[in-house]
């Protein structure tokens, strides 16, 4: 996450930048969630953007959180976790928000293109992420690009206006 991984001029930054400017355009002003070694891309422009980060002491808190400030706006809740243990820390809130049907989008760094399943022992390295996630939310993707990222935030905006409102993932490599 920490490069431009689609080539694509439009995200010269990061895929992190444009997936939380695309965020930004629909109103959202707070995100929930814990900075940590793989997520730093994520949170390096929030001040820019004007997004404010709170950050909890665990990411069960974070997701609640995040579905708490989304009642109170009627905006969707975002998470950012850090790769696994951290993603699987917000699973509760998760499956809270698809049970109750309520907006919140999760985003998680992923090891990098081309080292999926590879079971090389890096940091945080989980099996399978995405379908670990999509088995109590709405969906979960893992993207290739930049490009790919807006658009599932694209994507899950959708779905919460014209759908039954639910949690989603998006894995950024």
């Amino acid at each position: 996450m920490s490069t431009d991984i689609s080539g694509d001029d439009r995200y010269a930054d990061t895929a992190g930048r444009a997936v939380l400017e695309t965020i930004r355009g629909y109103g959202v002003t707070a995100i929930f969630g814990i900075p940590g070694t793989h997520n730093l891309e994520f949170y390096r422009p929030l001040a820019d953007l004007g997004i404010r980060a709170v950050t909890n002491r665990h990411e069960q808190g974070s997701g609640y959180g995040a579905d708490g400030w989304s009642q109170q706006t009627d905006l969707p809740g975002v998470v950012i976790t850090t790769s696994g243990p951290g993603l699987q820390n917000a699973m509760s809130a998760i499956g809270t928000a698809f049970c109750e049907s309520r907006p919140l989008i999760v985003l998680s760094p992923g090891v990098p293109l081309g080292a999926e399943f590879a079971d090389v022992g890096t940091l945080h390295e989980t099996k399978d992420s995405t379908a670990m996630v999509g088995a109590i939310a709405e969906w979960s993707r893992r993207v290739s690009s930049a490009a790919e990222a807006v658009q599932a935030v694209h994507d899950a905006f959708h779905l919460f206006r014209t759908g039954r409102p639910r949690p989603v993932h998006i894995e950024i490599p």
